[in-house]
């Protein structure tokens, strides 16, 4: 095949403005390519980008300097390099991050994701098709579909992807056998049909040839459909099939500019708004007629999916940041327990019944995972038990949210079923995930308003509710501390409660161990109990060793702003183990305990808390005198 001589759009040069109008009004595709490793998608990708015309001089120059320095195609240009922009890719000639770039053809624009193909990457991968309309699942011709295909196969369709390519590259290393071409798509449709593909186009190419891909090759006569450029031309993009959907709107920001305006702001997920609509807004369910829709360049008479835009409305409701503007007569759900799949992206195993923050659209709350129904193996497709999720794996989960949220299933809108799952203490994303559906208990289990408020409770005991939340290593002297304090309180006519960490697994937890699992649970257990006893209007005092700092979080969390106290009871390993009133250390090192916090679990001690006792310089009594100084001033 020729190479034309290459040029690139001369308008760019002459004309920026004009080049960039030319570009305003085109459709934009986002795709991906994946795979397994070495199959030809950075290459695929680089000729995209060659073929395009999106190449400038200076590139072109430093892609051929850096082709024959560090190239894999002898003294010809290695396309890959375009993408693989890392360090240590080119080293290793293969992907690792996700590499977005951008190219057009005179029909349509195009963002492009090179999803890398190992399976450690699996993460990045799923980063990338978050936002996909299409993906371009690449197959080398010589090995046929290999278990990475497989995985981002499913993985695709699990995110929604409609629109998939299978893409039979390097044609030209079999010589563009039809036959072997035949037998790979026969085999991968087998394998999509399992999995609930049920439809894909396959195009045989070669990205370093330039088979196929914007222009038909004689070399496959054989072959009479559309050439990779012409397809990713013609398919519907999400905007279109959004357009069509039932109007939401997640709010991003209420804009309140002066006293006169007061509008909600926010990025149009599905279907279109004008003024003289009725939107309901979620979870309140309040409604309220469309006034105007609002931009930085005016007033719109309608405003479609993909737009950022300022409503406003006829009446004043409550609206604020995480609610849904919806279309009135076909609102989202409002839940808060689901099932839904999960892809686990960290390092460290998902801990079941830890409190993770759950970020969809703009909505932000706490949430707990429970134990895996099942994990899906990606090759067999069969469904395995699991206890956790590790990295890469994906299981089939019920998840509870702290409190209620807006949600479509994520089939029907991505914005409003996909989710991602951060670490409460590190901020990092340790999973994303897809919500199915509400579990029907959450539909029909409501909270009973009662007439006797926590305020009133608290006023009739004359005190503010309060929750002391002692925590230290076994030995430390939580409890001795905690009771001293109580001790103290009830002479000054304070009503209290002291839940201490053994009187509570004689009953209310006897059930659970000391896993790290049954420890979270044991916590949060112990913090739905503290939250009921402040709503009586008690001051509850707790002495609980609670090891792990996002479950203390977790329990800060449920408790009202200000009311939780956190009050580290600070003693040194050697000095509690030197204590050991209940021999626990000893059987601890003896490896008859196991599981036992400082030995071989650890204790992640507050880095913030609001008191802070040194138990080695402080006796009971003197810690017990200090804590009700700090306390006493909160009334």
């Amino acid at each position: 095949m020729t190479e034309p001589v290459y040029q690139t759009d001369a308008l760019i040069a002459e004309d920026i403005d004009a080049y960039l109008e030319q570009h305003q009004n085109k459709s934009m595709l986002r795709f991906i390519t994946c795979g397994s490793v070495d199959d030809g998608k950075s290459t695929l990708i680089g000729r995209l980008l060659y073929d395009s015309k999106m190449i400038f001089e200076d590139q072109l120059a430093s892609l051929e300097a850096d082709s024959k320095r560090v190239g894999t195609q002898g003294q010809e240009i290695d396309f890959a390099l375009l993408v693989d922009g890392l360090a240590a890719e080119r080293e290793q000639g293969i992907t690792i991050d996700v590499a977005y770039r951008f190219f057009a053809t005179e029909k349509r624009k195009f963002i492009v994701a090179d999803c890398p193909g190992h399976e450690q990457y699996t993460r990045n991968m799923v980063t990338g098709a978050s936002t996909a309309d299409l993906a371009c699942i690449l197959i080398d011709a010589r090995k046929g579909v290999l278990v990475q295909t497989k995985r981002h196969s499913f993985l695709c369709h699990q995110l929604g992807i409609k629109n998939l390519v299978l893409a039979v590259n390097k044609m030209d290393l079999i010589g563009y056998d039809q036959a072997k071409f035949d037998a790979i798509v026969a085999d991968y449709e087998e394998f999509a049909r399992s999995i609930g593909i049920e439809s894909f186009t396959a195009i045989p190419i070669s990205g370093l040839a330039g088979d196929n891909i914007t222009a038909s090759s004689d070399n496959t006569s054989w072959y009479d459909g559309p050439t990779l450029v012409d397809h990713l031309e013609a398919v519907e993009v999400r905007s279109a099939a959004n357009l069509a959907k039932p109007f939401r709107m997640p709010v991003q920001w209420v804009n309140r500019p002066n006293l006169d305006f007061r509008g909600f702001s926010g990025l149009i997920s599905t279907g279109s708004v004008k003024p003289g609509d009725t939107l309901r807004s979620l979870p309140s369910g309040k409604t309220s007629t469309v006034k105007s829709v609002v931009t930085m360049s005016g007033e719109l008479d309608e405003a479609i999916a993909g737009q950022s835009v300022t409503i406003t409305l006829e009446d004043e409701i409550d609206c604020s940041r995480g609610d849904v503007l919806a279309a009135a007569d076909n609102p989202p759900e409002v839940a808060d327990q689901f099932e839904s799949t999960i892809v686990w992206m960290d390092d460290e195993a998902l801990v079941v019944g830890r409190a993770y923050w759950l970020k969809l659209g703009t909505q932000t709350v706490s949430v707990t995972v429970a134990e895996p129904k099942y994990e899906i193996d990606v090759n067999t497709m069969d469904h395995l038990a699991a206890q956790t999720l590790h990295l890469n794996q994906i299981g089939v989960c019920e998840i509870t949210t702290d409190k209620r949220i807006v949600f479509d299933p994520y089939e029907e809108n991505r914005a409003l079923g996909g989710f991602i799952l951060i670490d409460k203490i590190s901020n990092r994303t340790v999973g994303a995930g897809m919500l199915h559906f509400s579990l029907r208990r959450s539909q029909n289990v409501h909270w009973q308003a009662t007439d006797i408020t926590r305020d009133h409770h608290a006023g009739m005991k004359n005190q503010t509710p309060r929750v002391l939340w002692f925590t230290g290593l076994s030995g430390s002297g939580k409890s001795t501390i905690a009771n001293e304090v109580e001790k103290k309180l009830a002479i000054m006519n304070r009503h209290t409660f002291l839940l201490d960490g053994d009187n509570v697994r004689h009953g209310l937890n006897k059930d659970l161990g000391f896993t790290e699992s049954d420890r979270i649970e044991n916590i949060r257990r112990i913090g739905e109990v503290a939250k009921l006893m402040t709503d009586a209007g008690l001051i509850v005092l707790t002495a609980f060793i609670s090891p792990f700092r996002a479950d203390r979080q977790l329990v800060r969390d449920m408790i009202d702003a200000g009311e939780f106290i956190e009050i580290h009871v600070d003693t040194p390993l050697e000095v509690a183990e030197a204590r050991d009133v209940k021999g626990l250390y000893k059987k601890a090192r003896e490896g008859k305990l196991k599981n036992f916090t400082g030995i071989d679990s650890p204790y992640e001690a507050p880095e913030d808390p609001e008191i802070r006792v040194n138990t080695v310089e402080m006796s009971p009594e003197e810690a017990a005198d200090y804590i009700i100084g700090k306390i006493l001033p909160l009334k």
